[in-house]
């Protein structure tokens, strides 16, 4: 459930991550490939640029539904090899809904095409206006059918949290007054409230996607960096080394 972790807090004023490392985090692609293919070919140009650093990308969750291609993001992100880079994938209720769904739970079928479910079908050549009129059990079995085993072996090995330094990574955020090890992965995955209006110090800076903004939301204790991929056209990463920070983004027209 919880990700693997490297470094404790800093002793500096500043947050930092460890000496050596150099920290990219993605936030939620939802289908856009095509910004996804800039912004890694950014990140890669932004490293090659700094000197030399350990690089560690982390995706923040929430690869699929809603734009138009959940296939080619999966398939680009399976086989993606950096050069000496480390990466990291984190689930989001997005991955979530879907796995459920291939592990029999057709109740969530209905919800779940509304919600990018449809735009995520398409992208695997399935006729999503079909599956909405099957029986439930058809409807499971077709998605099944549709979606490679190496897609779905792939989604189910994400984690749910990654730490580096002062930085917590996680794709919806947690739940205040909680400690990180008690966290439950429903709130992890899917909250908002009350962690996006909390000005609490949780020791550490919580670095997340899930809830769309047009900008960059960043707080004393939190960063927000889901830019709104399918909605505004604009895929974000953070950028993280030492006590430095900063954004790296791909912008496009958003699909209609």
């Amino acid at each position: 459930m919880f990700a693997r972790f490297f470094g404790g807090r800093a002793k500096a004023s500043q947050p930092h991550v460890p000496a050596g490392y150099r920290v990219y985090a993605i936030g939620d692609v939802h289908g856009r490939d095509d910004l996804l293919e800039q912004l890694l070919a950014r990140i890669e140009e932004d490293h090659a640029a700094r000197g030399h650093a350990r690089p560690v990308i982390v995706f923040l969750g929430d690869l699929i539904d809603r734009g138009p291609a959940s296939s080619g993001v999966i398939e680009r992100l399976r086989t993606y090899r950096p050069a000496q880079g480390r990466l990291v994938f984190l689930s989001g209720n997005h991955e979530e809904v879907l796995l459920r769904i291939i592990d029999g739970e057709a109740r969530l079928v209905p919800d779940w095409l509304r919600f990018g479910g449809a735009e995520c079908l398409r992208s695997y050549d399935v006729d999503a206006e079909r599956v909405r009129v099957m029986s439930p059990a058809r409807a499971i079995a077709t998605v099944r059918e549709a979606i490679p085993a190496a897609h779905i072996e792939f989604i189910r090995s994400f984690e749910d949290t990654f730490r580096a330094g002062d930085y917590l990574f996680v794709h919806a955020g947690l739940r205040p007054g909680i400690p990180l090890e008690e966290q439950a992965r429903t709130d992890l995955r899917w909250i908002r409230e009350p962690f996006l209006g909390d000005r609490a110090d949780h020791g550490f800076i919580v670095v997340h996607g899930h809830t769309v903004r047009e900008e960059i939301e960043e707080m004393p204790n939190r960063i927000g960096i889901d830019t709104g991929a399918y909605r505004y056209g604009v895929l974000t990463a953070i950028a993280l080394e030492a006590d430095k920070r900063w954004f790296i983004q791909a912008s496009l027209q958003p699909e209609n």
